[in-house]
């Protein structure tokens, strides 16, 4: 049994910045990101990803170090975004802010 609830998407792009993540070890949801490989430019680079993957932009006042310590915190952030169907796009195409 898995303690997360996010998609196979967001575990392939969260495992891509992972250096330290061997490939047949489970992604916990209370992992520490840092301690398995994820540094400052990996975190741009796979907030890029995910912007990009899940059609989201995560405003500038969530931007901090805590949204990148754990997939957990991670995964919140883009499922209140508006992955998984959880918060629709409003008329003009943009998704409810956290």
């Amino acid at each position: 049994m898995t303690d997360h609830a996010w998609d196979v998407d967001f575990e392939r792009i969260v495992r891509q910045a992972l250096t330290a993540l061997p490939a047949g070890e489970p992604l916990r949801g209370d992992a520490d990101l840092g301690a398995l490989g994820l540094d400052s430019i990996k975190a741009i680079q796979l907030l890029f990803a995910l912007e990009d993957a899940y059609g989201i932009e995560v405003p500038d006042r969530v931007l901090e170090a805590s949204l990148f310590a754990t997939p957990r915190n991670l995964w919140e952030v883009v499922r209140s975004l508006g992955a998984g169907g959880d918060t629709p796009a409003d008329e003009t195409g943009q998704h409810a802010e956290v």
